[in-house]
C-alpha cells in the first residue's frame, strides 16, 4: 500500500542539525569522517582489530538510543519500513555493495564530503541521489504498490 510521506520541517530540521554537530564532533575529536557505514565496520570488527573501536561502538549505541529517548521524552517515533524480508534484504545487500564500490555512504559523502568541497563526493551524491531517484518512480509509478 501507497502512503503519503508527511512533511516535518521542524523534525528535519533539528535532525539536520543534529547530524551536523555529530559530523563535526567526529572530525574534531577523532579527526575521522562521519559516515555511517566506515563506523560501523570499524565497530564490528573484531576486537583489537580498530584501535579507535570504543568511540565507534559509543556511536552507533547513539544512534539506537535516539529514538528512545524521543519516547522517553514524551515524543512519538514513527518509521514504517515494507515487510517484505526479501525485498528489504535485497535493499541491504545493493546498499552494501554501492557503500563498498563508492567508497563510502551518504553520511560520509553527502554531509562531510560535500562540506569539504570533495568532486568525488560530489559525483558519488549525485550518482546514489539518481539512483535513488529511478528506485522511488519505478517502485511506486511502474510496478505499483510499494
Amino acid at each position: 500500500m501507497l502512503t503519503e510521506t508527511t512533511f516535518t520541517p521542524w523534525a528535519s530540521l533539528g535532525g539536520g542539525i543534529l547530524i551536523g554537530i555529530s559530523a563535526v564532533m567526529v572530525m574534531g575529536l577523532f579527526g575521522k569522517i562521519a559516515g555511517i557505514a566506515g563506523i560501523t565496520q570499524g565497530a564490528l570488527a573484531l576486537p583489537g582489530a580498530a584501535r579507535d573501536r570504543d568511540w565507534r561502538i559509543a556511536f552507533v549505541l547513539g544512534l539506537m538510543a535516539a529514538p528512545l529517548a524521543i519516547l522517553a521524552l514524551g515524543g512519538t517515533v514513527v518509521q514504517t519500513v515494507p515487510t517484505n524480508l526479501g525485498l528489504m534484504t535485497a535493499a541491504g545487500l545493493l546498499v552494501g555493495t554501492g557503500t563498498a564500490l563508492g567508497s563510502g555512504c551518504t553520511s560520509g559523502h553527502g554531509v562531510c564530503g560535500l562540506a569539504r568541497l570533495s568532486g568525488r563526493s560530489l559525483a558519488a551524491v549525485a550518482t546514489f541521489m539518481a539512483a535513488g531517484f529511478v528506485t522511488v518512480f519505478v517502485l511506486r509509478h511502474v510496478i505499483g504498490g510499494l
